[in-house]
C-alpha cells in the first residue's frame, strides 16, 4: 500500500507552527511514502493568508528535507491558493517563476468574508448555494490541479445550519464536477472532516465521490490537511477505503504539475 499525504501545512502557513523537518520525520515513522506540502497563499491583502508566505524560506526547507529524508520519503512542493479564480493575473505573475509540483485551489472566503462569518443571518440553502456557486467559479477559471475540500462549508455550518442535502444540491455538484473533468482538474479526499467529530465524514462525502466517478472523474488525491506534525497522514487508510468504495482503482500524485496514477 502506497501512502500519500497531498495536503499538509507547516509554519510557512499562517495557521500552523509545525516544522517541515518534524513532519517528515513523523511521516516516515507512520509508513507514509510520499508527502506534498501545500502552504496557504493569497495575493489579496484583505485576506488573513496574505503576506505570510516566504517562498525562498519554503523552497530552502524543501531542499533541506529532501537531502535529509529523500531516501525514505518522496517530498513534493505544493501550494494551496485562496480563491485563485480572483486576481488571476496577480497569481499568474507570482506563480510562473516557482517550481511547484502541485496546486490546490480552495474557497475559504466569499466576497472577502470568512466562511464562518459569511453564513451569519443566512438560511442553510443560501449558505451552501453561495458556497457551491463560488466553487463553480473557481473550477471554471482558476489554474489549479485539484479542488481542495470541495464541500468545506459544512465544517463551519454543520452545527448552526446542519449538513447539506446531497440530492438537493446534486445539480450544483454535477456542474462543478463536469467542469473539473473538462478542465483536467482533480478532486481530493480531505480527511480532516473524519478527524472532526462534528463533521465525521471526509470532504467531500462518499456521495460526491461516487458522483465524480460516475461522471468519468479519475484524478483523485488524498490529504490530511494537517497543521501539526503529530497528525500527518491522519486517516489515509480510511481515505483509500472510501476511494475504493466510490469505485476508484487509482489515486494520483503530481510532479511538476503532471498527474501520475498509483494503484490502490
Amino acid at each position: 500500500m502506497y501512502l500519500t499525504d497531498y495536503h499538509h501545512h507547516t509554519d510557512n502557513s499562517f495557521d500552523s507552527k509545525a516544522s517541515m523537518d518534524k513532519v517528515c520525520s513523523e511521516a516516515i515513522k507512520k509508513g507514509i511514502n510520499e508527502i506534498c506540502f501545500t502552504e496557504h497563499y493569497a495575493v489579496n491583502p484583505n485576506l488573513p493568508t496574505y503576506g505570510h508566505m516566504d517562498f525562498q524560506r519554503y523552497f530552502n526547507q524543501i531542499e533541506q528535507v529532501r537531502n535529509k529524508y529523500g531516501k525514505h520519503l518522496v517530498i513534493k512542493a505544493g501550494i494551496e491558493l485562496c480563491e485563485p479564480h480572483l486576481m488571476m493575473d496577480t497569481y499568474r505573475e507570482v506563480l510562473q517563476e516557482l517550481e511547484l509540483d502541485f496546486i490546490l485551489g480552495s474557497v475559504h472566503n466569499i466576497n472577502e468574508i470568512k466562511l464562518r462569518k459569511f453564513m451569519s443571518g443566512k438560511t442553510p440553502v443560501e449558505v451552501y448555494q453561495s458556497y457551491f456557486n463560488e466553487v463553480f467559479s473557481l473550477v471554471s477559471n482558476a489554474d489549479i490541479d485539484v479542488i481542495a475540500h470541495l464541500d468545506l462549508m459544512k465544517r463551519y455550518a454543520i452545527e448552526a445550519k446542519g449538513n447539506y442535502d446531497f440530492n438537493y444540491f446534486r445539480k450544483d455538484l454535477e456542474r462543478i464536477l463536469i467542469k473539473a473533468i473538462e478542465r483536467g482538474i482533480g478532486l481530493e479526499i480531505n480527511t480532516s472532516g473524519i478527524s472532526n467529530v462534528k463533521v465525521n465524514e471526509a470532504f467531500p462525502n462518499i456521495d460526491v465521490l461516487k458522483l465524480y466517478h460516475s461522471l468519468g472523474g479519475q484524478i483523485l488525491t488524498i490529504g490530511s490537511d494537517s497543521h501539526l506534525a503529530e497528525t500527518v497522514g491522519a486517516h489515509l487508510k480510511d481515505a483509500l477505503s472510501i476511494a475504493k468504495e466510490a469505485g476508484f482503482e487509482y489515486i494520483y500524485t503530481f510532479e511538476q504539475r503532471q498527474p501520475k496514477r498509483i494503484k490502490i
